[in-house]
């Protein structure tokens, strides 16, 4: 390899989202190959969304700092690039693309401290980007090159990767690796009892089932990290107060079943949610205080004068919540068109940053999932978020004679420091006569 040219180091960038860290998802270089300013290096997500990061310079790619499921720190280093020629030491990132082709600010580098880079192979140059040093004789506290099951091994036996050779690719540690190490900085005998202690499926004595088989261990990171951080925050920040009717809901799906068939609504998939957030965007005009938030900061009570819709969407990576902006100003129909785009969006992993920020209210639909109602929790920045639950035929007191119903319950968990229980139940109410006599809803449409 030619060995003329600056090293440069490509840090994680702040994405503007206030978050101090992100996701390596996927790299689309590897070591050896050829870079071209602006192209596509890696895949970070971040604020439950991916983000496509470019190169900020060509040339030859000498080393990858992080691995596929690692966290990195903003600030952290995550590539080293052999330049073609001298350039400045100071490269200008470019505004890379998200999953769906939107930009995504990068507004500098990040107030973390330094960060230790993983352990490398040595280099003709150093890097642009000074690393910090370890003294000779301590123990190296980067993060070691090693593949995720190693990682697990290695935890469970008790052994520091540093003192393990790694035999897979550009010197990752495998899991044979592990197995056929003994930790130096133990004793041998202490390494043999370690390891004996350790039983295996097949050689444990009295069927006695191994460690490793008896539990299953899920590292928590990317939407699922970020949305237990936002629930705690919710629990311990948020003094919530819920409440809930049952309503029968047959005019609604007589509506719909009509609507469906008219020629307005051809090619588009109308739902009970479509309706229900119809119903909703009503009550939060007539009743402007639920669609407020705590500013903790300033103590002050903020309501907004617009509504961000925010509609939870299970994926297969974990609950997203995008919102329509500006929701108060769309009929149903684009209503519908926008809330099913959205919940495609986010399913197919290609909801923006800008999608996913700024909701003002919150609707969740448990009862897609045969479930009557839930007691959901309050979104952070948001005073209130509804609940669907399922919608069946049941016998109901319909003119004072027994019938059979379409019947749902609705439910809203609130923040209690400026939603008290007679304001949510105004609300609630205010929705479920909606939705009881839909044809008011028409003139919105």
């Amino acid at each position: 390899m030619d060995d003329s040219g600056h090293i440069l180091e490509l840090r994680l960038p702040d994405l503007g989202e206030g978050l101090s860290d992100a996701e390596l998802v996927s790299w689309s270089v590897g070591v050896g190959d050829p870079v071209e300013l602006n192209q596509t290096i890696a895949e970070v997500e971040t604020a439950k969304a991916v983000v496509a990061l470019p190169s900020p310079f060509s040339g030859t790619v000498v080393e990858l700092l992080a691995q596929p499921g690692d966290t990195v720190p903003v600030g952290a280093p995550l590539i080293r690039v052999r330049a073609e020629q001298d350039i400045a030491t100071t490269a200008e990132v470019t505004t890379p693309q998200d999953g769906a082709g939107h930009a995504s600010v990068l507004v500098g580098y990040g107030p973390e401290g330094e960060f230790v880079s993983r352990r490398s192979r040595p280099v003709s140059s150093e890097p642009v980007s000074v690393q910090a040093n370890t003294e000779a004789g301590e123990p190296q506290t980067s993060r070691v090159a090693a593949t995720p099951a190693a990682r697990k091994l290695a935890r469970e036996l008790g052994i520091d990767l540093w003192y393990v050779a790694g035999s897979g690719p550009d010197g990752a540690v495998t899991v044979d690796d592990v197995r056929g190490a003994v930790p130096l900085s133990q004793p041998r005998a202490d390494a043999t009892r370690t390891a004996a202690a350790a039983p295996t499926s097949a050689g444990a004595p009295g069927g006695i089932v191994a460690p490793t088989d008896r539990e299953e261990r899920t590292p928590i990171h990317g939407i699922r990290k970020r949305a237990a951080a936002a629930m705690v925050a919710s629990a311990r920040t948020i003094p919530q107060a819920s409440t809930f009717v049952t309503l029968d809901c047959t005019a609604s799906m007589e509506l719909l079943d009509h609507l469906r068939a008219t020629k307005s609504f051809t090619g588009l998939t109308l739902t009970p949610l479509s309706l229900v957030a119809k119903a909703v965007l009503a009550g939060l005009t007539e009743f402007p205080a639920i669609n407020a938030y705590w500013d903790e900061a300033n103590q002050q009570i903020v309501t907004k004068r617009y509504v961000n819709l925010g509609i939870a969407v299970a994926t297969d990576r974990g609950l997203l919540v995008p919102n329509l902006k500006e929701a108060q100003a769309l009929s149903l129909r684009e209503l519908c068109r926008e809330i099913g785009w959205l919940a495609d969006t986010a399913r197919s992993g290609n909801a923006t940053p800008t999608d996913l920020r700024g909701g003002s209210f919150t609707i969740t639909n448990v009862g897609v999932f045969g479930v009557d109602i839930g007691v959901p929790l309050v979104n952070p920045g948001e005073a209130a978020i509804l609940c669907l639950g399922s919608i069946r035929k049941l016998p109901w007191v319909f003119r004072d004679e027994l019938a059979i119903r379409w019947v749902t319950t609705l439910g809203i968990s609130f923040d209690h420091r400026m939603i008290d229980g007679e304001l949510a139940a105004r609300f609630l109410a205010t929705v479920a006569g909606l939705l009881e006599d839909p044809l008011t809803l028409l003139s919105r449409v």
